[in-house]
């Protein structure tokens, strides 16, 4: 189960990388960080939900 979820995170890693050089060409970089920022916080925000680890907090 942690393999998966270890090379899911690694996909989605290289998936914001590849898609912030891509798609984020004309925009400020401070802008682009931000936006990175967000989708690896709304992921791992789902990896805590999906493993049903909320209780933690």
């Amino acid at each position: 189960m942690w393999l998966i979820l270890a090379l899911l995170s690694a996909i989605f890693a290289a998936l914001t990388s590849i898609l912030a050089k891509v798609g984020i060409e004309g925009v400020n970089s401070s802008l682009a960080t931000a936006i990175r920022t967000v989708v690896v916080v709304v992921m791992a925000w789902g990896m805590v939900f999906l493993t049903n680890a909320q209780s933690g907090i």
